[in-house]
């Protein structure tokens, strides 16, 4: 971590969804995302639906991991991959926000509207 990210957590938080949005701006890592949603899953139970190698799997789990978007661990001879919630609820709060912010100003121009409809 550099020392802009130590000295300024929004940057810091700027630069998390930044990774976490570039991540899944790729259809496959985003069929990635959805799977892990239903569960944990290895590399290889990862890459089966696709006709991609295994190291190009790997290699978009690493960008994926990089983001925050999921971590690995090992279980024995397994290392499966877990999706982490608490940053996809990052990403669902920075578009809340802005999704309200729209809808309050949609209700506004509807409130204005309206009361220019009723003025004769």
């Amino acid at each position: 971590m550099d020392q802009v990210e130590l000295d300024d957590p929004a940057r810091s938080e700027e630069d998390r969804l930044n990774r976490a949005f570039a991540a899944l701006s790729d259809p496959l890592r985003r069929r990635i995302v959805a799977r892990l949603a239903q569960g944990d899953a290895t590399v290889n139970e990862l890459a089966e639906p696709f006709s991609v190698t295994l190291q190009a799997v790997s290699k978009h789990l690493k960008v994926l991991e990089d983001a925050g978007l999921i971590t690995r661990r090992r279980e024995a001879q397994r290392r499966p991959c877990h999706l982490d919630p608490e940053a996809l609820g990052r990403l669902t709060a920075w578009i809340e926000g802005y999704r309200q912010t729209v809808e309050e100003r949609y209700e506004r121009l509807d409130a204005l509207l309206a009361s220019q409809e009723n003025q004769p």
